[in-house]
């Protein structure tokens, strides 16, 4: 395992493709779900009109309902029940974000010592640098792990977290580089589009959980023959394959927003070792403490709704037991891939 950057060939990279690059692959899979969860509306719209006109075949049931001639009452419903669900976690996105650990809200006011004095300028000079016009709200998290995260679905409402493993463990530049890469997060708004995708995706497993339950217990009128019977097949099909196709996606979304941070943590310091030191640093610290660490994560509750939107996965640590796969099911890129994405290749 390489020490430090100095084990690692130094390269130039184009940090404005890779944005561009990586936006487009996040719309594509925002874009996916809006049409995956449409899907799920018409699905349950089908299923319910074919259980109250067995007798019509469901191509002339898809028409009506595609033409209004039947309401959708089912799309329409769970439209109503999505847009109450992300309104309710755009309004406590930061208790959620937050719940289980002990925290404060950093302001000039508020830090008690150099550190957080420190910690709130270097995020108030990121924030200029980025050209946001809010400053985003700076918290610190009383745990000895090295981890950040933001959050919140505009840039109004963002924040900032930090662990005071982190604080304490970081030089400025390198503690410069993490807020960059936070609030990165922030400019590019894929601090919305993940709460956005999570809510969603939870949506999603529930109506389809709700129409197998509701399949199962109809499996006599599901044999009519209008065909019913193979829609009843495709939705315990999709029970099963859907959380699948959920977390993929999430993963996949996940990954892509922690390489346009990275880039965009970049781009504002004009420099791109403080970032890969500080991963660096950051990989040692949760390997050389393997135990201690894992207590640390475990004994904080809610530390799964923060996984994705930390700055790094314990998981590639090796403080889960996820064996051969923990890579496949990490929510973040490999360090050793961020750092090549950064411009570090180690050396042979």
């Amino acid at each position: 395992m390489p020490q430090s950057l100095d084990q690692y060939a130094h390269s130039a990279a184009d940090w404005r493709k890779t944005l561009k690059i990586n936006n487009q692959k996040t719309l594509t899979v925002i874009g996916f779900f809006v049409l995956l969860y449409s899907a799920m509306g018409l699905l349950a719209d089908l299923y319910l009109s074919s259980l109250n006109y067995p007798d019509v075949p469901l191509s002339v049931l898809l028409s009506a309902l595609l033409t209004f001639k039947i309401q959708p009452v089912a799309t329409l419903i769970m439209f109503g029940i999505a847009a109450l669900s992300l309104f309710v976690t755009f309004s406590f996105h930061d208790r959620l974000m937050l719940l289980g650990t002990q925290y404060r809200e950093i302001t000039p006011t508020t830090a008690t010592s150099a550190e957080e004095q420190q910690l709130y300028n270097v995020v108030e000079e990121m924030k200029i640098a980025a050209g946001l016009q809010f400053m985003p709200r700076v918290y610190v998290i009383d745990a000895d792990y090295m981890n950040a995260f933001a959050s919140g679905y505009s840039e109004k409402s963002a924040l900032v977290a930090i662990t005071r493993g982190l604080i304490t463990r970081l030089n400025r530049a390198e503690l410069q580089a993490v807020m960059a890469h936070e609030l990165s997060h922030i400019r590019h708004m894929d601090i919305r589009l993940t709460l956005m995708a999570s809510v969603l995706a939870n949506l999603m497993v529930m109506v389809i959980d709700m129409l197998f339950y509701n399949a199962l217990f109809n499996r006599r009128r599901s044999n009519e023959k209008n065909g019913s019977g193979a829609l009843l097949a495709a939705i315990m099909i999709l029970r099963y394959l859907l959380p699948l196709i959920n977390i993929f996606l999430m993963l996949y979304l996940s990954r892509t927003r922690e390489y346009m941070a990275d880039a965009g943590s970049v781009e504002l310091l004009r420099d791109n070792q403080p970032l890969a030191s500080a991963l660096l640093k950051i990989q040692q610290d949760h390997q050389s403490s393997q135990e201690a660490q894992r207590y640390a994560y475990q004994s904080t509750p809610h530390e799964s709704i923060r996984r994705e939107a930390y700055i790094f996965d314990p998981v590639q640590a090796g403080l889960e037991s996820t064996g051969s796969l923990s890579d496949l099911f990490s929510t973040h890129p490999s360090i050793s891939d961020r750092l090549k994405a950064l411009g570090f290749r180690q050396k042979s």
